[in-house]
């Protein structure tokens, strides 16, 4: 095996040195970790309780309406909001914009097939029979024509 001169390894410690703190950064490429993200994930879920908790909404909407978010995390952060808002003597902040329903769980195809939706047939002849009713309610209260 041929022997490096020595100023050419120490030239070559010297670079390796000198690039260790090169990758040490590289957390600032932009590579997140699991940690990292989990970290984020559970700040937003939060976030989430805590915005809840400030426009006055219960925290079993707050759950419904974020289905994705950590209910730990939100409970935390809904908790934490209250705390704040008691100590501050803060007033609850309305919500601007509706809450929005969240999506009904979808059912497989077979499934959806084979059960008609029964909150839209049941609502249909409901619907009709009561405009039915009240047409037949406003003949009832005129009187009859007379020739």
């Amino acid at each position: 095996m041929p022997v490096l001169p020595r100023a050419l390894s120490r030239i070559l410690i010297l670079a390796c040195s000198a690039g260790l703190p090169l990758l040490a950064g590289c957390d600032q490429l932009g590579l997140e970790t699991p940690q990292v993200l989990s970290q984020k994930k559970e700040a937003e879920a939060k976030a989430v309780g805590a915005g809840c908790r400030q426009t006055g909404r219960a925290i079993e909407d707050c759950y419904a309406i974020n289905p994705k978010a950590s209910k730990a995390a939100v409970f935390t952060g809904w908790r934490e909001m209250d705390e704040y808002m008691r100590e501050n003597k803060l007033e609850i902040v309305p919500s601007t914009i509706a809450a929005s329903a969240p999506p009904a769980a979808k059912k497989p195809a077979a499934e959806a097939d084979d059960e008609p939706d029964t909150a839209a047939s049941a609502a249909k002849p409901e619907g009709k029979r009561a405009a039915g009713e009240a047409k037949a309610g406003k003949a009832e209260k005129k009187p009859p024509a007379e020739h």
